[in-house]
């Protein structure tokens, strides 16, 4: 139980952060939670199951991670990434388990599909599943990217591999929580957007390739969407979603999903986006300082560890 530890980000995760725990202990005892200073029972609950709980002030999720990543207590040879509202599945667990200990040392990453769970109902359909993930990875060769939106681990050095079986994201807040927290997301998508234009920082991210891997393509992906006309792509990408994909097949939560993420959250992105542009315009600086001033945003912040 030596061979790979757990990172985990947490801040009022008491819903959740028991599960995910438990989903862990089959194939690890060694789980490392950063928490950003939750009011709830979440760190309470996650030491009494065993966990390294430390505290560290939120800026942003790889800013966190890569925290964790530099932070770890332990000395094993692999880490794994969770958000604490998924959890792994038993098959997985017995994956891991079986088959990391004898990987040959030129494969550093490995990569495993996550399933999303929305009001109960796995979102089978839309292009949703499968969504494969580098999850996994050698100690020393991965970090996180430092983007505003959509983070993924980089390997340094090395190949990667998938394994056969699931993670599954089911968040158990409520409507109202889910798009509040979009609201929140849709600024740094914005963010993420404008990057693409502009480069605000600087920052090397996850080359964009069509036929790579899934960060890579959909990296690729974002670039193109992100040509496309305002208020245009967020009715195209519903379209795709739910009828070319088939996302209706996941009946009533499916169109409740692929509606509200597919379609009002492009949407409110893109309404956000046209605001920045009709209250300052497409000059880079003023979009700089539109973003301190209104969000508190330095979109010019190099994050500690990046390069």
């Amino acid at each position: 139980m030596s061979t790979i530890s757990v990172i985990i980000l947490t801040h009022n995760e008491e819903k959740h952060i028991g599960r995910c725990i438990a989903s862990l202990l089959p194939f690890t005892d060694q789980i490392f939670i950063v928490d950003s200073f939750s009011t709830d029972q979440t760190v309470e609950v996650a030491r009494a199951m065993g966990a390294v709980v430390v505290q560290n002030p939120w800026v942003n999720y790889a800013t966190q991670f890569n925290y964790g990543i530099r932070h770890t207590p332990f000395q094993s040879t692999w880490l794994m990434r969770m958000d604490a509202d998924e959890y792994v599945l038993p098959e997985l667990a017995t994956e891991i388990t079986t088959r990391l200990a004898m990987q040959p040392h030129d494969v550093s990453g490995i990569y495993v599909k996550r399933r999303v769970m929305f009001m109960n109902r796995w979102m089978r359909h839309g292009d949703y599943y499968p969504i494969w993930l580098l999850r996994i990875w050698r100690s020393g060769q991965g970090i996180c990217e430092e983007s505003w939106m959509d983070e993924h681990i980089k390997l340094s050095t090395g190949r990667s591999i998938q394994f056969d079986h699931d993670l599954v994201d089911h968040n158990l807040n409520n409507l109202t929580w889910w798009t509040q927290k979009h609201n929140l997301y849709a600024i740094r998508e914005v963010i993420d957007i404008l990057n693409i234009r502009y480069n605000f920082d600087q920052t090397i991210r996850v080359e964009p390739k069509l036929l790579g891997t899934q960060e890579q393509r959909k990296r690729y992906l974002k670039m193109r969407y992100a040509s496309l006309p305002l208020f245009t792509r967020p009715v195209l990408y519903f379209l795709y979603r739910y009828i070319l994909r088939l996302g209706f097949l996941d009946g009533r939560p499916g169109l409740m999903w692929h509606f509200l993420q597919g379609l009002w959250y492009r949407f409110l992105v893109d309404a956000k986006l046209y605001e920045v542009y009709h209250r300052v315009g497409t000059d880079k600086q003023a979009i700089i300082d539109f973003f301190r001033t209104e969000y508190g945003k330095d979109l010019q912040a190099r994050q500690p560890g990046q390069h």
